[in-house]
């Protein structure tokens, strides 16, 4: 078992936050987060491009590149891998473990399930130790159907995926009864409205997932502080002194282009 895989325990999930450059990545380390993922909304919106589309597997790779030497084990989110064809998605996998990744986020997008399964399988046949999580839309973009669900992370976990991730889930019930049926652990994403940590544990979840949630929130922030500066006012919340966030890039030839070895 690898360290990463490790960190997904029953009882004590792995919490992810997620990052989309290096600042925020190294930021969430300094606090303790020992496994880090990025966020493809993060990514393509400070890139101007748009989400689930395939449009930023440069970027992703770039900052792949930036992120996989950092003092944390890095999961990458792949959208659909940028393409159908599951070869090509093998060879991105490559990429993103050379460069010292040791995850993957792969999603479906509710397409075809067997094609999904085929770019998992091509994924473990050419990097066997990438932990592969494998995502269904059917809570996102499709009715949610229980069924359908099941089936595709069925097939999923056949394939070979290390965990499956069902985005939208938040019925207690329904977790606790896809956590049963399944041979691979279950990943949530976590949502303000939805179970809590505590709860999510309970029921077996083994990855809870932060998604984009950090990168709206820092926009967010970031757009108030500056409409309340505008209006005469001060802004709330906290902001890290200057000094700190240029210590965040780090040491001079942090950014190496040259492959390790994966954690």
């Amino acid at each position: 078992m690898t360290a990463f895989a490790a960190l997904h325990r029953a009882g004590e999930p792995l919490l992810l936050p997620c990052a989309w450059d290096h600042a925020s990545a190294h930021a969430l380390a300094a606090q303790g987060f020992g496994a880090i993922g990025t966020t493809s909304l993060g990514v393509a919106a400070a890139a101007g491009l748009p989400d689930a589309a395939a449009a930023t597997r440069e970027e992703t790779l770039r900052l792949a590149l930036v992120l996989g030497s950092g003092p944390f084990l890095l999961s990458v989110d792949a959208e659909g891998g940028f393409t159908d064809d599951p070869g090509e998605v093998a060879e991105l996998a490559c990429r993103l473990w050379a460069v010292g990744a040791v995850g993957i986020n792969l999603e479906d997008g509710l397409g075809s399930a067997e094609r999904h399964a085929a770019k998992i399988a091509a994924v473990k046949a050419a990097v066997p130790g990438l932990f592969v999580n494998a995502r269904t839309d059917t809570h996102w973009l499709g009715d949610g159907d229980g069924t359908e669900t099941a089936r595709r992370l069925d097939l999923y976990q056949q394939a070979g995926a290390d965990e499956v991730f069902v985005p939208g889930l938040g019925d207690p019930r329904a977790i606790s009864a896809l956590v049963r049926q399944l041979s691979v652990p279950l990943n949530i994403l976590y949502t303000p409205d939805g179970p809590t940590v505590a709860h999510l544990a309970d029921l077996g979840v083994r990855r809870i997932s932060l998604g984009s949630l950090l990168y709206r929130r820092a926009l967010g922030a970031a757009v108030e502080a500056a409409v309340q500066v505008r209006a005469g006012g001060t802004p709330g919340g906290t902001a890290p002194p200057y000094e700190a966030v240029r210590a965040l890039a780090g040491p001079p030839g942090c950014g190496s282009t040259e492959p390790r070895a994966p954690r």
